[in-house]
């Protein structure tokens, strides 16, 4: 029993880091698409200024406008393929792997305590149904050291 209330903390000690470790990324994620629309927002709004101004000067306006969107739209889609490759499945899979032994040890040993249990009953059958069947060979031993003794005397 030692043995399953060991796993059992084992079990829960792996889900509690597994879990930490999904917010851990879960929050690295979250600060950089906030920073990423932050950054976005204001570094944007300068760079479109400048960059419209100075297409301005050698395409016409719309054309200008169009390339300066178009950066934004690639510079965006880079920010937020970075954000999305945090991985917490590489990080968390030895205490996975600790996790899954701590159950596969609980599942053998109710496994034995299970046939254990099931070989009581069948005793505690056994002598319901034929108590003196149980006591027998015991008593019979004794008996038997009992007559050879007194044939010897």
């Amino acid at each position: 029993m030692n043995r399953i209330s060991r796993n059992i903390s084992i079990i829960l000690r792996a889900e509690r880091l597994i879990a930490q470790r999904h917010l851990a990324v879960l929050r690295r994620q979250t600060g950089l698409v906030a920073a990423a629309g932050i950054a976005g927002g204001v570094g944007l709004i300068m760079l479109n200024v400048s960059a419209y101004l100075a297409l301005s000067e050698k395409l016409s306006q719309p054309t200008a406008a169009l390339v300066v969107a178009l950066a934004n739209i690639v510079l965006a889609g880079l920010l937020v393929t970075l954000a999305g490759k945090s991985n917490a499945d590489y990080e968390t899979a030895p205490v996975v792997e600790v996790r899954d032994m701590a159950i596969e040890d609980i599942e053998a040993e109710l496994r034995v305590a299970t046939e254990e249990a099931k070989a009581t009953a069948e005793a505690v059958k056994s002598m319901a149904r034929d108590p003196l069947g149980s006591i027998a060979p015991g008593l019979a031993g004794t008996v038997a050291k009992a007559v050879i003794k007194n044939l010897k005397s």
